[in-house]
């Protein structure tokens, strides 16, 4: 396989919607616990990529698997139009699978048992997302799940490997008792910083099954647009955006975040005027990208304003 058709397997391009909750949760904690592990981070990291690309090489592998038309298969899907190896395409996603998993466990060990119960859940729901009879992918909770794996998932691992020792929760095995502590004060704080990570990320996955309605159907993909209908659909990718910018002015408000994030407001601009493009017309090769766009102006925002902040503070 080239380089090329790797890089296309995997859409490379599609991963830096898991970079933007990385970059900020790595910010927020040097702002809000003033610490941070550069070995651990870098580990956590590169597991991180490496995963996320094995759950799109699975992806794009189950939806050539389970295409209902052939011209799904030759014409969307990049194993089909290239004629790849079936063989290869497993063995690559394996290869990344293993290699995900050793970084994982070595992460675990460097902080504690906490890592490897939220790294499993995250594992699961990436590989359960387009694997098994009835993939999330295929039902009406990809927009919840991808939300919270990708957007809080990634910031609050981001978050705990730097600070697994600042009492924000943790997993003690002593003898025959497992104790659990958490912070639920703690936690919400970092629940309402990825809000905005969250809700984004979930666009994404709405404005694609948006445009790709009819075709999901055809395949048999039953997501949660074709329960609610387009209209509702699209007024949801609307109150996303919202959202994202009320969490924004909470977390200053409840000093989570100093106040200069609160610069990040000038996006509803730019954010505005891509929702107008996409409310007048719901066309993939169109009009699909209004949330890729719309997710970088909304967190680039807000990483460059906690960069800020964590310089000047």
């Amino acid at each position: 396989m080239s380089l090329k058709n790797f890089l296309i397997l995997v859409e490379i391009k599609t991963k830096i919607a898991s970079l933007f909750p990385f970059l900020i949760g790595t910010l927020f904690v040097y702002y809000r616990y003033d610490t941070f592990q550069p070995l651990n981070t870098a580990i956590f990291f590169f597991g991180m990529l490496i995963f996320d690309l094995t759950t799109t090489a699975i992806n794009n592998y189950m939806d050539y698997k389970k295409a209902a038309t052939d011209e799904y298969r030759k014409t969307v899907n990049i194993i089909g139009r290239e004629n790849l190896s079936e063989k290869l395409v497993v063995a690559i996603i394996l290869t990344m699978l293993t290699i995900a998993t050793a970084l994982g466990i070595w992460l675990v060990f460097r902080t504690d048992l906490l890592v490897l119960l939220i790294g499993m859940v995250c594992f699961g729901i990436g590989i359960f997302y387009t694997f098994g009879p009835i993939p999330l992918s295929r039902m009406p909770l990809g927009e919840i799940f991808s939300g919270l794996t990708m957007g809080f998932g990634i910031l609050f691992l981001t978050v705990y490997i730097n600070a697994f020792d600042q009492d924000i929760a943790n997993i003690l095995w002593e003898g025959s008792n497992i104790n659990i502590h958490l912070d639920i004060i703690k936690l919400l704080e970092i629940l309402l910083v990825s809000l905005p990570c969250i809700f984004t990320i979930a666009n994404i996955m709405l404005a694609n099954n948006i445009c790709d309605l009819e075709d999901d159907i055809k395949n048999n993909r039953f997501t949660l647009t074709y329960y609610i209908g387009k209209r509702n659909s699209v007024i949801l990718f609307n109150a996303l955006y919202i959202l994202s910018f009320v969490a924004i002015i909470a977390a200053v408000m409840l000093k989570l975040l100093p106040t200069i994030m609160l610069v990040t407001l000038i996006a509803i601009i730019p954010v505005y005027k891509q929702l107008a493009i996409f409310n007048h017309k719901q066309v993939k090769s169109e009009t699909f990208n209004v949330s890729l766009k719309n997710f970088v102006i909304v967190n680039g925002s807000l990483f460059i304003a906690l960069a800020l902040s964590v310089i000047i503070w």
